[in-house]
């Protein structure tokens, strides 16, 4: 038994990993950075999201309360961060193309301008949500099948020592299969925090994109409305 003590010594973590061959290292170092990429990702994305939703329903409670739409626009520029309020801009932007007597006797062309500015401008702010965030899908899927392949190439390698000593004893075949679990174990610690963050982020996304729907449809409501009632008056 005392013989084998030296090999047990290189069983810690840091021990696996200095004795470990050139493959299982490059796989170990893709997949920690691949991790510290998605821990970057989800802290900023989470941060920003967070801000997101919190100016969106302070932006949304000002219009509800505003009176006119100049009083809404000069508090505007304190949500920058806010998908509705960039939607809120874009609607108004458009809107002021057209003089008080154009928007009295708008026919559905002019007003579809207006719907279509705010859809491009809900496109744009949903891709600037989304930015990044499929690298945390991407890493989830693929960390597994990366880690396997270190698995395979450490287990490749314990048969190669195997055949070549003629023995199948542990000291043989302990190296080989150290490299497979420690780079498995690497590979599902990179996906599991890449698939919950994904999961979490695509959540919040949603809502921040029911939102502009939804004050999209509430801002042509009162547009068309307007445009009613001009047609009445005169």
């Amino acid at each position: 038994m005392t013989g084998m003590s030296p090999n047990l010594n290189q069983t810690g973590i840091l021990g696996l990993i200095t004795h470990a061959g050139p493959m299982a290292i490059f796989v170990l170092l893709l997949l920690v950075g691949a991790s510290i990429h998605c821990w970057a990702i989800i802290f900023t994305k989470w941060r920003a999201l967070k801000r997101a939703l919190d100016e969106n329903a302070q932006f949304l409670t000002i219009f509800w309360h505003g009176k006119t739409i100049d009083e809404i626009m000069a508090k505007c520029d304190k949500f920058n961060c806010s998908p509705v309020a960039a939607v809120f801009r874009s609607g108004v932007k458009e809107l002021k193309k057209l003089s008080a007597e154009e928007l009295a006797s708008a026919g559905v062309e002019k007003v579809d301008n207006i719907q279509r500015a705010l859809m491009r401008a809900s496109n744009t702010e949903m891709a600037q949500l989304e930015k990044h965030v499929s690298w945390l899908a991407t890493t989830a899927s693929a960390a597994p099948f990366v880690g396997l392949f270190g698995t395979v190439w450490g287990i490749m390698n314990s048969f190669q020592s195997i055949g070549a000593s003629g023995a199948a004893n542990l000291a043989v075949v302990a190296p080989g299969i150290s490299e497979a679990l420690i780079t498995t174990a690497t590979g599902i610690g990179a996906a599991i925090p890449a698939v919950v963050g994904y999961n979490y982020f695509a959540g919040l996304i949603k809502r921040a994109a029911i939102d502009m729907d939804s004050f999209s449809q509430d801002f042509m409501n009162i547009i068309q409305r307007s445009v009613l009632a001009g047609k009445k008056g005169n």
